[in-house]
């Protein structure tokens, strides 16, 4: 069995920074692929950003040179560092990973969400 529990949501004033955090545990051979998305009340669900075990990373326009995203394979942990935070950001942010078993299935999760709400 796998989990995936994140933290770091809340409320932050526009201008202001939170970091997101993702743990994955559990019966993991390896860790193919994370990343986070979002999704806002009335809204589709939309990729944030992404990244490989290797370190190469993806960005929605929306999140380019405001929200690294970086993970440690060792810890089976992914972050989501973001600044700059406007109003249009304010969502429930999901982490995702691809990963590998121990007994060889080959697993997509989805975390629980964390809410992320910014003042204007």
């Amino acid at each position: 069995q796998v989990d995936l529990v994140e933290s770091g949501g809340g409320l932050v004033q526009a201008g202001g920074s939170l970091r997101l955090s993702c743990a994955a545990s559990g019966s993991i051979e390896s860790i193919n692929g994370m990343g986070w998305y979002r999704q806002a009340p009335g809204k589709q669900r939309e990729v944030v950003a992404d990244i490989t075990p290797d370190g190469r990373t993806n960005y929605a326009d929306s999140a380019k040179g405001r929200f690294p995203i970086s993970g440690d394979n060792a810890k089976n942990t992914l972050h989501l560092q973001m600044n700059s935070l406007n109003p249009e950001d304010a969502a429930v942010y999901f982490c995702y990973i691809y990963a590998l078993t121990t007994t060889d299935a080959v697993l997509e999760l989805w975390g629980q969400g964390t809410l992320v709400s910014v003042s204007s």
